[in-house]
């Protein structure tokens, strides 16, 4: 691996951290219903457009330190097909939280694009 390709590497992990949280937390919000890693792995695989994916394995600690800090709840429910499931949904402090955290999201994205405006690509 070229000295480039390690820096960005570094800058897509470094990236990658805050913006999962937010993606996980809009992906529940927008479900309606509780669900468990494997349904919200793939559906950020779906509507992320492939930039999220390969990280289902990064989700279940976020997923707990989400509930931990109050703003998603679980429950387990047994599976048929396997072990059971623990599912998770968005609570009225993490939709909060959420709406908060993309206004923010916005500021930083306008912020970041109008400084890179006129780059060469």
């Amino acid at each position: 691996m070229s000295e480039i390709e390690a820096h960005l590497k570094k800058f897509q992990k470094e990236l990658s951290t805050g913006t999962v949280s937010l993606a996980l937390m809009a992906v529940l919000a927008k479900a309606g219903e509780p669900m468990y890693g494997y349904l919200i792995a793939k559906e950020l695989e779906r509507v992320g457009e492939g930039v999220l994916s390969g990280k289902q394995s990064a989700l279940y600690p976020v997923l707990r330190n989400l509930e931990a800090a109050g703003l998603l709840e679980s429950h387990v429910e047994p599976s048929v097909a396997g072990p059971p499931r623990r599912y998770y949904r968005i609570n009225e402090n993490g939709r909060d939280a959420l709406r908060q955290w993309v206004a923010a999201w916005r500021a930083t994205r306008n912020s970041v694009d109008s400084v890179l405006e006129g780059m060469i690509e």
